[in-house]
């Protein structure tokens, strides 16, 4: 058997579906269904990782993705978090300073674990689910030192990328169908009489 890790970009997959109307209704997300969107008769998919951070300066923003990586883990998806930084800027058209959040780590978290796991040898073949050009070096890294492992790209929806595509060894453009078909039951039973509901601006 092949053996395939995914490596899932959380906030590029969200703001995929979040900046159209028409996917917003797709947040509540099944990755694991979504991830055998992509493999083969003779690929095993050892481990999902999904990539986040939360947006601590928002709490109702917090509490839902709280309740979503709730039920990623109980469907046995391994969650690794980044952080957000605050930054200062200045508005162009007034002059005024105003403070901004940036996520930080997520593409540098994504880097390590695809390299750290091929020293392992955990994987024969990775997937990434991003359109973040930044983990091209990270890319070629692997494909430089392991020739025989293999990367494949997955775009989330809406999003292209010619440079991703170029280096890796397999390529995905993520359709409504594959989305519209992964997702969660809208309350699930995680056990121990708890339940878990999708929130209802995500329907």
């Amino acid at each position: 058997m092949n053996r395939v890790i995914f490596f899932i970009d959380g906030f590029n997959l969200y703001h995929a579906l979040d900046e159209k109307v028409q996917y917003r209704k797709y947040k509540w997300l099944n990755l694991d269904k979504l991830c055998n969107c992509y493999v083969r008769k003779i690929d095993n998919i050892e481990n999902i990782y999904y990539f986040t951070a939360l947006v601590t300066w928002d709490q109702n923003k917090v509490n839902r993705h709280k309740l979503y990586i709730k039920v990623l883990e109980h469907s046995g998806i391994k969650v690794i978090y980044g952080a957000f930084k605050q930054k200062e800027k200045r508005c162009r058209e007034c002059g005024k300073k105003y403070k901004s959040y940036e996520e930080k780590q997520t593409d540098i978290n994504i880097a390590t674990q695809l390299l750290v796991m091929a020293f392992q040898d955990k994987y024969d073949t990775a997937i990434i689910i991003s359109g973040d050009t930044d983990l091209i070096p990270a890319i070629r890294a692997v494909k430089t030192v392991f020739s025989v492992k293999k990367i494949g790209i997955v775009l989330p929806i809406g999003r292209s990328s010619e440079h991703l595509k170029q280096v890796a060894d397999c390529y995905y453009k993520m359709n409504e169908q594959q989305i519209k078909s992964s997702i969660f039951d809208y309350e699930i039973d995680i056990g121990n009489n708890q339940k878990l509901s999708c929130p209802n601006n995500w329907r």
